[in-house]
């Protein structure tokens, strides 16, 4: 387990869960991931939940606002992204051809974001801190370890995004046939895109969350025990770990990952 007190610029910060039953969520992530949920008030019938870890944030969930849902828009995991200026990094996203679907705004006193659309189709959020620096905790079950665009186009995707945040884009030299790229963020690796012959046709493009896990095959079991749905039963990736795809009983998607005793 390690305690996180800070997260660098450009570095994944915080994961919110948008659903459709948002009390149905609480109880099947409480129960997968040991998370202690605490809701706070929004507004009338509106409430933003915290999931906490050890006393610390590990996630959040609220349910689809009205006009997200008039949008069509699927239960979904979000990923926010740390700057050090939303209104800056906003505007450099239009200007390099990426879309603000929001524009940036401050919430509450706790930070300031904005929601970005990539020029292949993927979503993510940016977000300044102020008094929430995002995720407090990591390398304990049911805490974020690793992110995947899933993209129609990794060479458009890529570029885009090592020239928002400065990304590295890193791939297989030694093995040009396994063509997934890692994502490194000043010396860390954070990530990748996974080539497009992986994609399922007609997906969407999206960003994929891994949560970390001591035990893929059995928090994937217990998962499905809960109403959850299987779509990528657990599988050892040579050298690096086991890993599974899943979807909550909202349908919001999201993967597990079991790393190799000597990886991180």
């Amino acid at each position: 387990m390690t305690n996180i007190d800070k997260h660098v610029a450009g570095s994944f910060c915080w994961i919110e869960l948008a659903t459709s039953d948002q009390s149905g969520a609480k109880q099947f992530y409480s129960s997968l991931f040991a998370w202690k949920a605490e809701d706070m008030p929004m507004g009338p019938d509106d409430f933003y939940t915290m999931f906490r870890l050890n006393g610390r944030d590990a996630a959040a969930a609220y349910t689809l606002r009205a006009d997200q849902r008039a949008q069509k828009v699927p239960p979904n995991w979000m990923v926010y992204i740390q700057v050090d200026n939303a209104d800056d990094k906003a505007a450099k996203a239009k200007q390099i051809g990426g879309t603000v679907l929001a524009d940036p705004f401050d919430v509450f006193d706790i930070g300031r974001m904005s929601v970005i659309q990539d020029p292949t189709g993927g979503v993510f959020s940016i977000w300044q801190p102020k008094e929430h620096m995002g995720i407090g905790i990591s390398a304990v079950d049911g805490t974020l370890s690793w992110a995947d665009l899933s993209t129609p186009d990794p060479e458009r995707a890529s570029k885009f995004y090592a020239d928002l945040f400065g990304w590295q884009m890193v791939t297989d030299d030694e093995d040009p046939e396994h063509d997934y790229i890692h994502i490194k963020n000043e010396e860390h690796f954070i990530g990748g895109i996974p080539p497009v012959r992986d994609r399922k046709p007609g997906t969407p493009p999206h960003w994929l969350i891994y949560f970390h896990v001591s035990n893929c095959d059995a928090f994937a079991n217990k998962a499905k025990q809960l109403g959850g749905t299987i779509y990528l039963p657990p599988v050892t990736m040579e050298n690096v770990g086991r890993m599974a795809v899943l979807a909550d009983p909202q349908q919001a998607v999201f993967a597990l990952f079991q790393p190799m005793p000597h990886t991180k």
